[in-house]
């Protein structure tokens, strides 16, 4: 059995805000994205909503690869757009734009999906990051798929960028999550017991009519129809450059990890379906405040503990991979919090102070058009 060649993806969603009034821009210039495109050669598109834009990478054979891309990516459009006047912001929800005045990309896709989903499709003023690993056989990569789901709510809790929902707090680190569970075919994927029978699934849904193809399968993990990667899409996309890239790192070190137990004749225990969603609620909910489940333990463990636990067995993957840095700086997002604990000290420092809820909203945009581009290589 050949190794998978672990290769790595990173696509980057991001939300364009107007300079002066900091809310989301409702209609993008044609000449901004025709600029982008001449830019960036097909690694950028336009996203449902016109205040969205999608970045990604090339194939990436190192983290350090990785890292210069996407980092080139933001700096790019975070260029053309400051000449339209806009900023980038990557956060996972604006903090208080409302959906409802928001245009949709005119593009024959999105018409066909806002027909189907109506009121749902409309709602989704979200972005996200998207991680592709290269797991080239079939039989593995469902293999990998079933296994991986475990950790899917650690991935999330580290990335939460999206606290606030149209001009309020939500409660929740992660609404994003909320809003995307509105769709169809989204959460957390079956299990398989091999790729055949993921493939028969599909082509009922597809030989029914009920979808073209494997694109519209939602899942927080699925294989990938495009490539030959295990795509994760669970987490919130990561203000911080540096952040974002020690998820990918751990999630690719992750699969590595099991692939070596693979090889040897071992697996990862699988557990239910009902008991992963309460982590990933809890994800969802406390980001890494509260601590997951662990399972095996039978009790919550805080999540600093889990951490550690992680970033030792992936260890020997880490170092085989070439990224013990930017797995390590695990530590570091913990310490400092995600952009969504971020966020919310921005806003209620700024109500401290005196301001208003709408100028403490717009010093959260503030800070996040600033996050976006801290750490960016030159």
């Amino acid at each position: 059995m050949s190794a998978p060649s672990f290769t790595l993806g990173i696509e980057e969603e991001y939300l364009l805000v107007d300079r002066d009034t900091r809310d989301l821009i409702h209609e993008a210039p044609a000449s901004m994205m025709a600029e982008c495109e001449a830019l960036l050669e097909g690694q950028v598109t336009p996203e449902f909503l016109q205040c969205q834009i999608e970045v990604g990478t090339r194939v990436c054979g190192s983290m350090a690869e990785a890292r210069a891309d996407l980092s080139h990516l933001r700096r790019t459009v975070a260029q053309v757009a400051e000449g339209h006047g806009f900023a980038l912001i990557a956060a996972s929800t604006h903090p208080f734009a409302a959906w409802g005045e928001q245009k949709r990309t005119a593009k024959e896709r999105y018409e066909t999906i806002e027909a189907d989903l109506q009121r749902v499709v409309r709602r989704l003023m979200i972005c996200g990051m998207h991680v592709h690993v290269g797991i080239e056989d079939d039989e593995t990569r469902i293999d990998l798929m079933n296994q991986v789901v475990y950790v899917l709510p650690h991935f999330l809790a580290l990335t939460t960028s999206s606290p606030f929902w149209q001009g309020e707090p939500s409660g929740l680190r992660s609404y994003r999550i909320a809003v995307w569970d509105e769709m169809p075919r989204t959460g957390l994927p079956d299990a398989f017991d091999s790729f055949g029978e993921f493939r028969r699934h599909l082509d009922i849904m597809v030989n029914a009519g009920i979808i073209e193809d494997g694109t519209k399968l939602w899942w927080d993990i699925r294989p990938s129809m495009r490539f030959p990667t295990l795509e994760m899409r669970i987490c919130d996309i990561a203000t911080r450059l540096e952040d974002g890239i020690c998820v990918a790192a751990l999630y690719r070190c992750w699969l590595h990890m099991l692939w070596r137990l693979r090889i040897a004749n071992q697996h990862w225990r699988r557990y239910s379906a009902l008991l992963v969603r309460e982590n990933r609620w809890r994800a969802q909910r406390y980001g890494i405040d509260e601590g997951l489940v662990d399972f095996g333990k039978g009790r919550i463990v805080p999540y600093p503990a889990l951490l550690e636990e992680m970033i030792a067995l992936v260890r020997p993957s880490a170092e085989a991979l070439g990224c013990v840095a930017e797995v390590e700086h695990a530590r570091t997002v913990l310490a400092r919090g995600t952009s969504s604990h971020r966020q919310t000290a921005t806003y209620e420092r700024a109500l401290a102070e005196g301001a208003t809820g709408v100028e403490a909203m717009r010093a959260v945009v503030d800070m996040l058009i600033e996050e976006t581009m801290a750490g960016l290589d030159d």
